[in-house]
């Protein structure tokens, strides 16, 4: 049990329930109906096997740095699992995921191996150049809407035939996930910089760094406005369900903002956290409005 636990925290399966929501909001959004449950899982286990072996060769290349970050909730930290096993399970999971993504189609394949090349490089290289890897983990985030709604446009529709609700959705991901990685920075900031990490908060400094998040999140907030604003997205303009799971998120992203402005000393923990719920109810939002309201 105690190993499983490890496994589990090393691989972060916990994110496989937001991929899962991701891959679903793109998939509904494209064909407004539930997707069949063989693709649905295909697909699922594409994002799932190259986020879990992505996790797994970072915490191998950041093991020093996470000791000296004093990460205890890392398992290579705590000696729970050896660096030979990260890399194990990466070895196994990683072809595995671009194996399923071969039996969906063309278009999500070709999305696999972009992202599984990329993240080749974040692990390897990027890992000490947070300014740029940071980027690539936002687009982590927001890859699932696009893949989901691949998935499901018929043969020959392509990223083309993507509604602009997925391609909003995806931005929005993006913009928000840019800034968790940036508030991620400045907690990490004394271990980053004793390993010469170049981040963010090594140029800004922390408080500067702390508004540049605010900043993204703000920003996420503002754009989650639009579909509800604009013809263009059908299915969720004058849709108060939609606004009202979106109104909970901006106001948990504006809350974590002014944290991240007004406060010294702040508890990143709970504000990942509490950031990580606040993209949870936009993702319900997206998902719940293109079938009420």
């Amino acid at each position: 049990m105690h190993t499983a636990r490890a496994i589990w925290q090393l691989l972060r399966l916990e994110h496989g329930v937001m991929l899962a929501l991701g891959i679903l909001v793109g998939a509904v959004i494209a064909v407004p109906s539930v997707p069949p449950w063989p693709t649905f899982v295909l697909v699922f286990c594409v994002a799932l096997f190259l986020e879990a072996s992505t996790f797994a060769l970072n915490d191998y290349y950041d093991v020093e740095i996470d000791r000296r970050n004093k990460r205890i909730d890392r398992p290579l930290v705590r000696g729970d699992l050896s660096p030979q096993m990260a890399v194990g399970l990466a070895a196994v999971l990683f072809p595995l995921g671009l194996l399923a993504a071969f039996f969906v189609n063309l278009p999500c394949f070709l999305i696999a191996v972009v992202t599984a090349l990329f993240a080749l490089v974040y692990d390897v290289v990027l890992k000490r150049v947070k300014v740029v890897g940071n980027f690539f983990i936002a687009y982590v985030m927001a890859i699932p809407f696009v893949f989901g709604g691949v998935a499901v446009i018929p043969s020959g529709g392509g990223m083309g035939a993507l509604q602009p609700a997925i391609l909003m959705v995806a931005l929005i991901a993006f913009v928000a996930g840019v800034g968790r990685e940036v508030m991620k920075d400045v907690q990490d900031f004394e271990g980053d910089r004793a390993m010469g990490v170049k981040s963010f908060p090594r140029y800004l400094g922390l408080r500067g760094a702390g508004v540049l998040a605010a900043v993204f999140y703000l920003t996420a907030v503002a754009l989650s406005f639009v579909p509800f604003f604009l013809a263009l997205f059908e299915r969720y303009y004058g849709n108060y369900v939609y606004l009202g799971f979106i109104v909970v998120t901006d106001l948990l992203l504006i809350w974590a903002s002014l944290q991240l402005v007004r406060r010294r000393k702040v508890e990143f923990g709970r504000l990942r956290r509490l950031t990580l719920v606040a993209l949870l109810f936009g993702l319900l939002g997206f998902l719940v409005g293109v079938f009420v309201g």
